[in-house]
């Protein structure tokens, strides 16, 4: 079985005398010893500021919605995981959706003021696949209409534009450190922030609104990172570019091996970026290369090999959201196409590059 992706795990031996400490100290959440130093240290390997984290990065998302108060309408992309809309819908407000660009997945800043209402509030653009988004573009918008950014970036850990990071970038950016990412704690999510103020908030929503043992402060939630969690991130962050560099290889050879497979196209590359090497979708045009990515798909799944339709269907086509004005196909012409010829191929740390040259075999014969 090779699945699209594989999580990293830390040395078993280094991960359970960590726990000694944990059992000895018996202080198993609550902003713990080792929540306190994950946080600092993530700090400093990103370049931010300030970060507070969290059990994972959906409930990152509906508190960092709450800590800037956005209501109304906002802005966002149909092309992604569910979370990014459902955390919209959680905090009770209305997602309008916008078209993509085809040479990176990313929400169209060019499409973005023809939506903007009397009752929009802010932006919630993705860096889909770790590609970041057009923030120039997206910042002045808005800076023009008075309107919050917040950065879904789940797939975004460590990614930088011209040596920097782009983790600060708008008023927020959300973090998810699932099993599936670069970065994973098991589970678990933060949110970067660009002050002590802010950053106070969100660690009071994400703790029931506590801001003493008698005070309460906002309504808020159970939304923080376990010490389990925190001691695996610990232990992981070293691992990460050994590992970054590994899926970097397996890309490569993809590429290479895929460039010239007439009907295949992949998400435009930029020299300015330093990739995490997240994802790695095609995206198939049946008329040029004479199946479709479904036939594709079925005939990995045939024999094993376990690709993923990332993202298909489009989040505007639920039924939750499918009723809305901004949801029909349509208004998403270039999201719908992606949607329907996308296909991400499997990816991780340890793939054999001979499992991957064997799937680049099965789709070139």
């Amino acid at each position: 079985m090779i699945y699209v992706t594989q999580p990293t795990l830390p040395n078993f031996d280094d991960f359970t005398e960590k726990l000694k400490e944990l059992w000895e100290s018996k202080h198993l959440t609550n902003n713990g010893k080792f929540h306190q130093e994950l946080e600092q240290k993530l700090a400093e390997f990103l370049g931010v500021e300030y970060i507070s984290l969290f059990s994972n990065g959906t409930l990152a998302l509906i508190v960092g919605l709450q800590a800037l108060r956005i209501t109304g309408e906002v802005i966002t992309t149909p092309y992604s995981f569910v979370a990014t809309t459902h955390s919209l819908h959680w905090n009770g407000i209305k997602p309008v959706f916008c078209d993509i660009c085809q040479e990176d997945g990313n929400l169209n800043p060019d499409k973005i003021e023809a939506l903007i209402t009397p009752q929009t509030t802010a932006i919630l653009p993705v860096h889909v696949y770790g590609n970041p988004c057009d923030n120039e573009k997206i910042q002045k918008i808005a800076d023009t209409y008075g309107l919050k950014i917040i950065y879904d970036a789940a797939h975004a850990f460590a990614v930088e534009k011209n040596n920097r990071t782009i983790l600060n970038w708008g008023d927020l950016s959300i973090l998810s450190f699932h099993a599936t990412k670069t970065f994973n704690t098991f589970e678990g999510g933060a949110i970067i922030c660009k002050d002590a103020t802010t950053k106070q908030r969100i660690d009071y929503l994400k703790n029931f609104g506590f801001a003493g043992e008698e005070t309460v402060v906002a309504p808020g939630i159970n939304a923080k990172m376990n010490e389990v969690s925190a001691i695996t991130g610990l232990l992981q962050l070293p691992l990460y570019e050994k590992n970054r560099l590994k899926r970097q290889k397996i890309v490569n050879l993809y590429k290479a091996k895929l460039k010239n497979t007439k009907g295949i196209r992949f998400i435009k590359s930029n020299e300015n970026i330093k990739e995490n090497y997240s994802y790695f979708p095609i995206f198939i045009d049946k008329n040029k290369f004479g199946k479709s990515r479904n036939d594709v798909y079925d005939l990995l799944k045939q024999n094993n090999i376990f690709a993923r339709k990332y993202f298909y269907p489009l989040i505007s086509q639920f039924p939750a959201y499918r009723g809305l004005k901004s949801a029909k196909k349509e208004n998403l012409p270039v999201a719908t196409k992606m949607a329907d010829e996308v296909l991400c191929l499997p990816l991780y740390a340890d793939l054999e590059l001979e499992n991957a040259e064997k799937i680049i075999r099965m789709i070139n014969e």
